[in-house]
């Protein structure tokens, strides 16, 4: 990955930059900072400024592990495009197999809550409706607790599609959508020639690791495996980034 910061990163994204440029943004790690506890998150009054001026200029959306009920409840922000439990809620015609995902988080929930409090008691499960997050973020011995929590994800019937996290393990349904297809999908429903994605987290990898040459890719904290095209050093750098898309794209939207 190449540093965006440097005169030579400055200058292929202003290059990059067309009038119907989508901006996309990861949520947590990316636009606000990690926190133990999901709910305590609150989004910066400068995040939720450089938000809406940037929005008067491009279209703006948040794809996000949150589901969407959680992201209307703290964002006081409306994004032109807001997807939620990694691109499973927001994309036209989503609802269509909802139920089917909510009966088998359910079923999931069931079959694991008395198995993960006899492995460890720290552990906790983040229910969002279509997708599960089982977060150890307080838990010791951390190798010997993600393999066994490996292997407790492989009885779960039917078997989850799991992405992995920042101490966290993403569960989602096995036929279900993920953030790289969700991106591909959302830039061909809008017809934009090209776009942008910042994201910190494994789960943004799907998107990284497209490789699209419209697609430019900014991983926030560097990461040495990471197929993003370009790096930033951590959340509070989103602020510059977005201000450097304000200052590239000076027409307003009509």
């Amino acid at each position: 990955m190449k540093e965006l910061f440097t005169s030579s990163g400055r200058r292929a994204l202003q290059e990059f930059v067309r009038d119907d440029l989508l901006c996309l943004f990861d949520f947590d790690g990316t636009l606000v900072a990690l926190e133990p506890h999901p709910e305590k998150v609150r989004v910066p009054d400068i995040v939720l400024d450089r938000l809406q001026r940037l929005q008067e200029r491009a279209r703006v959306g948040i794809v996000t592990g949150r589901g969407l009920t959680d992201m209307h409840r703290m964002l006081e922000f409306k994004p032109d495009f807001l997807l939620g439990n990694h691109g499973i809620e927001g994309l036209p015609g989503w609802q269509a197999r909802s139920i089917e995902y909510e009966q088998i988080c359910e079923d999931w929930h069931t079959q694991l809550s008395p198995q993960l409090a006899k492995i460890d008691q720290q552990i906790w499960i983040e229910y969002k409706k279509y997708s599960l997050s089982v977060h150890y973020v307080n838990s010791t011995n951390l190798p010997k607790l993600s393999t066994a929590l490996t292997t407790l994800f492989e009885t779960l019937s039917p078997m989850p599609r799991v992405i992995g996290g920042r101490q966290v393990f993403n569960l989602l349904p096995p036929n279900a959508t993920d953030k790289g297809r969700t991106v591909n999908e959302l830039m061909t429903v809008t017809g934009a020639s090209c776009a942008l994605y910042a994201g910190d987290d494994v789960t943004d990898a799907q998107v990284f690791e497209l490789n699209r040459d419209n697609l430019f890719t900014i991983r926030v904290r560097a990461s040495s495996d990471s197929a993003a095209k370009y790096q930033i050093a951590d959340h509070v750098s989103v602020v510059s980034l977005m201000d450097m898309l304000i200052e590239y794209l000076p027409r307003r939207r009509t």
